[in-house]
């Protein structure tokens, strides 16, 4: 085979690795995503249960850097300390580690009952859980026929003539090789598929271990930088967790760069093939700089804050409220360009909204008094510019209806209008009730069954779910996309009919945290019942203009 069709085809392999990596992590993430962040929510009492939870999750996501974003979220919004969200971090290096020893074993021969199984859940299955998980069963069996493909790749390159020279360069350069591993892994964006490529190298005699070893070193520093370039926009509370995660890995990594170079380590122990002493070299790594670092978590946070202050946030600082308004007036004598302006205003809106959506969760888990309310405040403010978004865009499109207008035009001026008085109301609904809600939860220090906090995080997952989809029914005006935000807004309907009968089972059943937090619980299930009700709408008048919507539910009379 010639140099250009091996690195054809490595490269293929690579991007294989990648796209199933990521498929896993998609599957996980729309199946259980609010599950496992319920979970990770709950590791904030103590340090231990943190790492524990970091790493398992780290392991079904197939990514440690997720779990950090998660977790600076958390540090950002009071949910979680400095000092938790940096163990749950560490922990998740570990478990993402712990993943590719998994990886590693030869599996081979699971791929076409993965395939199967996966492939016939998710085209057969009907349930969003079923499809995903059939989904990361095909990714996983992607990842074990990409690992094959990379191993059929390398062995090619034994023939190599360059190979062998640049082979040996590095390994008299393990610095410059230690740079090389953290690039490709920053650029990959994933440590598992670097470590899972160098170990296949290794085990095909292509890299000898000291150098396989400096290019996992080099990995775990760029795997370090992933989470703190995503989360370099964030607040500073936010920040600091990636970045003492950084501190911890890359420290470690320098120092055991040093040692790889001046010392005669002893890997054979690790295992008796080259790919196993790689692989469990970069578990030990992990494991030790979780150990090493529990203790100096505190310090760490002690020394970021100094370094990194938190700053009071300004009037809509890092919210979309500020930007400039999309209507155009210029274009009002083109309905075509005016109603695509007014879109744009309406999609605007819609990020506003969703801003103020998206942490009710998280004000609702908030204890801290004083905290809550600095929030909610800054949050009920957003309102007043949904307001003026709705007041502006509803004028707009009256002035717009001034002119000459076909049918469809005018059609879709209504729709948008209905759609902006729909936005408003939402704000309205966020603003005055479940907001009201969150801190008479937090004033009266209630606190909701495991059971019942489950079913209200997963009516909030579906409804944010919902906005999105009804964004695209908005934009495209698809039919198929309009059928199914009905569908949602039916199964909406289900999900808020069984958490209220489970809710007075409970009640039922003399819980006391049900008892006590009734009113709320209640209140909020049908508040986020009218909102994804306001979004579903948009795909009433799509569904009614093409015939696929029945007048009325009532039977005929006879």
């Amino acid at each position: 085979m010639s140099p250009a069709l091996i690195v054809l085809h490595l490269a293929g392999a690579v991007t294989l690795l990648l796209w199933a990596v990521r498929m896993v992590r998609t599957g996980v993430e729309r199946a259980y995503g609010t599950a496992l962040e319920r979970s990770l929510k709950r590791a904030r009492a103590s340090r231990l249960r943190a790492a524990g939870l970091g790493a398992a999750v780290a392991m079904m996501l197939q990514s440690s850097t997720a779990v950090g974003v998660l977790a600076a979220g958390f540090a950002a919004s009071g949910l979680m300390s400095f000092a938790t969200a940096l163990t749950m971090l560490l922990g998740a290096d570990l478990g993402s580690a712990l993943m590719v020893r998994i990886l590693a074993f030869d599996l081979s021969w699971l791929i076409p009952f993965l395939l199967l199984a996966g492939g016939w859940m998710f085209m057969k299955g009907s349930g969003r859980e079923v499809r995903q998980t059939g989904r990361i069963l095909v990714g996983v069996a992607l990842i074990l026929v990409a690992l094959g493909m990379i191993g059929e790749a390398t062995a090619s390159l034994r023939a190599s003539e360059v190979l062998p020279a640049v082979v040996g360069y590095l390994s008299e350069d393990y610095f410059t090789s230690f740079l090389i591993g953290a690039l490709f892994t920053w650029f990959v964006h994933s440590s598992i598929a670097s470590v899972l490529l160098v170990a296949s190298m290794a085990e095909q005699g292509l890299l000898p271990v000291g150098l396989a070893l400096a290019l996992v070193l080099g990995a775990n520093l760029g795997g370090a930088l992933i989470a703190v370039g995503l989360t370099r926009g964030s607040a500073p509370a936010a920040r600091r967790v990636p970045l003492g995660n950084l501190a911890f890995r890359g420290t470690g990594a320098v120092l055991g760069l040093g040692a790889l170079w001046a010392l005669d380590l002893p890997v054979g122990l690790a295992g008796p093939s080259p790919a196993e002493q790689v692989v469990m070299a970069h578990v030990a790594f992990n494991a030790v700089i979780l150990l090493a670092g529990m203790p100096l978590v505190g310090l760490a946070g002690a020394v970021l804050t100094r370094l990194l202050p938190d700053q009071p946030p300004a009037r809509g600082e890092g919210m979309l409220a500020g930007r400039t308004s999309t209507l155009d007036r210029s274009v009002l004598h083109s309905p075509r360009l005016a109603l695509a302006s007014a879109t744009r205003e309406l999609l605007r809106m819609s990020e506003v909204v969703e801003v103020m959506l998206r942490p009710v969760m998280e004000l609702y888990e908030t204890d801290d008094r004083d905290r809550l309310k600095a929030r909610v405040k800054e949050l009920r403010d957003l309102d007043l510019d949904v307001n003026k978004a709705h007041s502006e865009i509803k004028l707009y499109l009256v002035e717009l209806n001034r002119g000459t207008m076909s049918a469809d035009e005018a059609q879709r001026s209504m729709i948008l209008a209905n759609f902006a008085i729909n936005l408003e109301h939402v704000g309205d609904l966020v603003a005055k009730n479940l907001y009201k809600l969150a801190v008479e939860r937090c004033e009266k220090r209630l606190v909701f069954s495991d059971e019942g906090w489950r079913e209200l995080t997963d009516l909030h997952a579906q409804v944010l779910t919902n906005n999105q989809l009804a964004l695209n029914v908005l934009v495209s005006g698809d039919r198929a996309s309009a059928r199914e935000l009905i569908r949602e807004k039916e199964r909406m309907r289900d999900l808020e009919l069984r958490s209220q009968n489970r809710h007075l089972r409970r009640l039922q059943g003399g819980a006391v945290e049900s008892v006590e937090t009734s009113e709320i619980h209640l209140e909020t299930i049908r508040a986020l019942k009218q909102v994804n009700s306001l979004f579903a709408a948009i795909a009433y008048p799509i569904l009614a203009e093409s015939g696929d919507l029945l007048e009325s539910r009532l039977a005929k009379s006879e």
